[in-house]
């Protein structure tokens, strides 16, 4: 079954980092990082991918027709979104394994939910 881990961290600090530079982004490819090299070799890591910070978003709210667009966030609150993994896992019990071993578990919330069709 497939799960979304959503890992979520310090709003504030994400605001706060600056852009990456290009060579930034390069770096993290390069950079050894153990979680990811141990899902990714037990195969179980479908994609998954860091997001820019809630300031570089937009919220999108349509009602009764009339589009509102919030810059940003559009509530203010201690964490983010701030990368996801789709995980293919033989149960919920494996993939909640697999985020308490992530790093930001120790510091920041990793929510995992089940897909629903598969």
């Amino acid at each position: 079954m497939k799960y979304l881990m959503l890992v979520c961290w310090d709003a504030e600090a994400m605001n706060a980092q600056p852009d990456p530079t290009p060579a930034d982004l390069a770096n993290l490819d390069a950079e050894k990082f153990p979680w990811l090299d141990d899902v990714q070799s037990r195969g179980v890591r479908l994609d998954g991918d860091m997001l820019a910070p809630p300031r570089k978003g937009a919220t999108v709210r349509v009602r009764r027709g009339e589009l509102n667009v919030t810059e940003g966030p559009f509530a203010e609150t201690k964490e983010a979104i701030g990368g996801f993994d789709i995980l293919e896992c033989a149960s919920l019990q494996e993939a909640v394994e697999i985020a308490a071993a992530h790093p930001v578990a120790q510091s920041g919330t990793i929510e995992v939910r089940p897909f629903y069709g598969g």
